[in-house]
């Protein structure tokens, strides 16, 4: 069965290297935890896949989700490993929150043979806002 993805926005990391000092950080045990008020309602088809983060309207690294914890607080812990991978950056748009991220549309590991990923963050930021891209 095909994995299922999410893709959320390194909030406050600009650079690639501030989201790896933030995921080192964070990191316990091999494993990361990051919060979140709903559980996903495809939470079990989302155990195996990854977490792709996006820095300036760009897919630039995933985690492997290991799985899903209950807290005390009543939010959800999405438990991923503590290998932060480097991918080829994958243009994509930014968005509040997390989103489902199907395996036949996940980046793959040569990347983007369209040369949309080599544009500068702000001219592809500038052409998404217009639907250009």
């Amino acid at each position: 069965m095909p994995n299922l993805h999410l893709t959320k926005v390194a909030f406050g990391c600009r650079t690639i290297e501030a989201l790896e000092k933030r995921v080192a950080a964070r990191t316990r045990d091999g494993e990361v935890r990051i919060a979140t008020r709903m559980r996903p309602k495809r939470s079990d088809e989302l155990i195996g896949g990854s977490i792709y983060w996006i820095i300036k309207h760009r897919l630039v690294a995933c985690q492997q989700i290991l799985r899903l914890d209950d807290r005390n607080d009543g939010r959800i812990d999405i438990v991923c490993s503590g290998d932060l991978i480097l991918i080829p950056p994958s243009p994509r748009r930014a968005h509040q929150g997390w989103r489902y991220l199907e395996d036949d549309n996940a980046p793959s590991a040569t990347g983007d043979s369209s040369g949309i990923a080599d544009l500068p963050p702000r001219l592809y930021g500038k052409l998404a806002t217009l639907a250009l891209l």
